[in-house]
């Protein structure tokens, strides 16, 4: 019995010694012990030195995907709501703008036009084109249209009438039809120009500063 238990302590010995010395990597374990300090990307991500007219952008949906994604506010991450009950799918990708605050108590909504399909969770610089008044089921859901400001296909885009009519009118149809097969209604206002898309981000961006400010003083 002595000799056997000899020999397990033997292999044991020699398989401890076969493990690899783990250097400690202190910004791993700074993510394992401090997860409260994780990244939200609603607030701690910058709108960008160029804003209100080029921002960043975080994508929550890609181009294609049928998939409605959307931004977890407790948590931060990008969660599944739903897939779309219609036979549709997101013409292009879809996400919002960090740091700004709209009526319905979200951040602004935004549709990038690109070449690519981009990974939910990326962020991106986009350039507002125009602004897209939306009714959503009474209430007011407007969408900035805007380009990848590094996107060389799209970037030289400045206006909304720089884009085919058509494109317009694939956009109008897709906010419109989206919802029908959920019983609920979504109403599409005539387009309106980058100005009025720079005002209601800049409106936005106020609206998140004056947050921020009376959370300060609760």
């Amino acid at each position: 019995m002595a000799s056997k238990e000899g020999e397990g302590n033997g292999k044991e010995a020699s398989v401890s010694h076969a493990l690899p010395h783990v250097v400690l990597n202190e910004r791993i374990l700074s993510s394992m012990s401090r997860r409260s300090v994780a990244a939200h990307p609603w607030h701690d991500l910058e709108i960008g030195p160029g804003a209100p007219s080029v921002f960043n952008c975080v994508v929550e949906i890609s181009k294609g995907s049928k998939v409605k994604y959307e931004l977890d506010k407790a948590s931060g991450l990008i969660k599944v709501d739903r897939v779309l009950y219609s036979s549709v799918v997101y013409p292009h990708n879809y996400g919002f703008i960090p740091r700004t605050l709209c009526e319905d108590s979200d951040p602004m909504d935004v549709l990038v036009l690109m070449q690519e399909p981009v990974l939910p969770g990326s962020f991106l610089r986009a350039r507002a084109i125009g602004l897209m008044p939306m009714i959503d089921q009474g209430e007011n859901d407007d969408k900035i249209i805007a380009v990848c400001a590094d996107d060389p296909e799209f970037r030289h885009y400045k206006q909304l009438n720089d884009l085919a009519p058509h494109r317009l009118a694939e956009i109008r149809r897709f906010f419109e039809d989206y919802k029908k097969n959920e019983n609920k209604s979504v109403a599409v206002n005539d387009f309106l120009p980058a100005e009025a898309a720079i005002s209601a981000i800049k409106y936005s961006m106020d609206l998140y500063a004056s947050y921020i400010v009376e959370s300060l003083r609760q």
